[in-house]
């Protein structure tokens, strides 16, 4: 059973996130992906964040958690486990698909950061994969011990539903960081971020340097995560293009298995 407090929309958001992460893998995959699809799918996903809250796996990772804490075990509880299984999968075979424009908190920051103004690129990835991975502890701690729902006191929830709160400053403010700092919410909090991470190590499809690259360094200078070194295992790239863009030789950059 669904149980009275059933809210069909919330399966948008599973259904819509796999569904776009297998598309937009194939379109990579075929070289049919474009900044423009790109743009499209931020934009739609954005939308979808203020109709309806559905898209927020971030948000529903946690409420399976206090829905534990509170022995409400039942449909909804295992939709939402299987969600995030199948997502985690598409994560070690394509990459972070859902995390580059397919979550509406992550889309936010992606705009945030396309506002022209001096950038300040944090290099560190170890350090700030190592704070998420220690919010991610706390984040399941918190709920199953005290029904504590951290997430919350970030306020996107309230941000989305264009509710006026001391969580929607909150978020405001991490939105406002996300101008000069590339997602700093995906890279320090989000833990389903930390989960797909781990995913995406041994990620198959990804994007590789060919015989083509100069070894210019224009793409490393400008991956806003420090992932675009060859010898970078891309767990936490976001498939934002910008090395793409930056690359002066065509092919030296795609998106594809390991060549044997």
């Amino acid at each position: 059973m669904f149980g009275a407090n059933f809210n069909p929309l919330l399966l948008i958001g599973i259904a819509y996130a796999i569904t776009l992460s297998i598309v937009s893998a194939y379109l990579w995959a075929s070289g049919r992906f474009s900044a423009r699809i790109r743009y499209l799918l931020l934009i739609i996903t954005i939308i979808l964040g203020f109709a309806t809250f559905s898209p927020m796996i971030p948000h529903q990772f946690q409420s399976l958690f206090i829905q534990l804490a509170e022995g409400r075990i039942g449909t909804m509880l295992f939709a939402g486990i299987i969600g995030l299984t199948i997502l985690t999968l598409l994560a070690a075979l394509f990459g972070r698909h859902f995390c580059g424009y397919l979550c509406p908190i992550g889309a936010v920051q992606e705009a945030a950061y396309t506002i022209p103004t001096k950038k300040v690129l944090v290099q560190q990835k170890g350090i700030l994969s190592a704070i998420r991975g220690l919010f991610l502890v706390a984040m399941i701690g918190g709920a199953l011990l005290f029904g504590i729902a951290l997430l919350d006191y970030f306020g996107f929830s309230d941000f989305f539903k264009i509710t006026l709160s001391a969580g929607t400053l909150v978020f405001i403010v991490v939105l406002l960081i996300a101008i000069p700092i590339y997602r700093p919410f995906c890279r320090i909090i989000c833990p389903v971020g930390a989960i797909f991470q781990v995913g995406a190590l041994p990620a198959i499809y990804k994007i590789r340097r060919t015989d083509a690259c100069i070894e210019c360094g224009k793409c490393e200078r400008v991956c806003p995560t420090n992932e675009a070194k060859a010898e970078d295992n891309k767990s936490e790239c976001y498939l934002c293009r910008r090395c793409i863009e930056v690359c002066p030789k065509d092919g030296a950059l795609v998106y594809g298995r390991k060549r044997a």
